[in-house]
């Protein structure tokens, strides 16, 4: 495994992150178990969650998976890297009650010492907000934060799903308060949606936030579905499924399999290995529901993807280009 430094912090993360949003709904606890085994025995360091994985009924479900993992042996919490997040509603769906959602001060404090309890453990690394909060003022936030941080109960934050001006907001509110800010963005990256490349990207790297890349083969698009469908071995289904209804999406994908076909390639780790040139990027999330998937994003990391292989995916699926050149002069 190849590590590197979590945006402008001194933390060491591995290049590949583990995300465990099957586990409960797709993946029993045993079988999530051995997946978390497996990527601690390949040197990865970095898991990532959430409080609402699970989903439904279930919302908890996936954190109460990663803590009986912690409990059967107390040393591998010393080893990971472990991020959570918070902003959903964690009250019973249809639940009309307030304040069981978002970033207020309020829910920001329920929501950790629930997401402990669950993970079994005494402090999270990395507190991610799931999702930008037009109604709370980041300087409410990041009051939160710091007690927090004070309490010993989490170490860093982190964003997901942010603007590029959100980002730019939240680091600047924390600067003016002398706290220490976002230390990394999740967000939809992958060859397919590029768009964060304008200026989510851009304003991570300038405040010194880590990119953790979600959906990295866009919802199986990028996998090599077309083959699999043509082998009879799977169908594409939900968003890829979507996507490849429609012809233009269809051909670009099928040129993307006939270029790495030409040069030995495997789709999937081809994906994966294109993040890891990417400028700003941590490492991508990957979301194995066997460990046969998470073998394949293993093999990623030691990919070398040729100028001639990264020259033809850029013609594929071309970038919009840094902002405002992109979308004016």
């Amino acid at each position: 495994m190849k590590y590197t430094q979590l945006g402008r912090t001194g933390l060491k993360v591995s290049r590949i992150v583990l995300g465990t949003m099957n586990f409960g709904p797709q993946t029993d606890e045993a079988a999530s178990h051995t997946i978390m085994d497996a990527a601690l025995d390949a040197g990865i360091n970095f898991f990532d969650t959430a409080n609402v994985y699970g989903w439904g009924e279930n919302k908890g479900r996936t954190e109460e998976i990663i803590g009986s993992w912690f409990a059967g042996d107390r040393s591998r919490r010393d080893k990971v890297v472990l991020a959570t997040k918070v902003y959903g509603n964690m009250a019973g769906d249809g639940d009309p009650w307030p304040n069981h959602d978002r970033l207020s001060a309020l829910n920001i404090r329920r929501a950790v010492d629930a997401s402990l309890k669950r993970l079994q453990t005494d402090y999270i690394d990395l507190y991610q907000f799931h999702h930008i909060d037009r109604r709370t003022p980041f300087e409410e936030i990041w009051q939160a934060i710091d007690v927090l941080v004070q309490q010993g109960k989490i170490l860093y934050a982190g964003s997901s799903n942010f603007p590029g001006w959100g980002i730019a907001k939240a680091n600047e509110t924390a600067r003016r308060l002398g706290s220490y800010g976002l230390v990394s963005e999740q967000c939809l990256y992958n060859l397919a949606e590029r768009r964060a490349e304008m200026e989510v990207i851009p304003a991570a790297q300038d405040y010194g936030l880590g990119v953790i890349p979600w959906s990295p083969l866009h919802g199986g698009l990028l996998g090599g579905v077309i083959k699999k469908e043509n082998e009879g071995k799977r169908r594409a289904s939900g968003r890829s499924a979507d996507a490849l209804a429609n012809s233009s999406v269809r051909e670009q994908v099928q040129a993307y399999e006939n270029l790495l076909d030409k040069h030995g390639l495997e789709p999937g780790e081809t994906a994966l290995a294109w993040l890891l040139t990417r400028p700003g990027v941590t490492g991508p999330i990957v979301g194995p529901r066997t460990a046969d998937q998470l073998a394949s994003a293993l093999r990623a990391v030691e990919l070398e993807l040729s100028q001639e292989v990264l020259t033809g995916l850029d013609e594929i699926f071309p970038g919009p280009g840094p902002s405002p050149e992109a979308f004016a002069w």
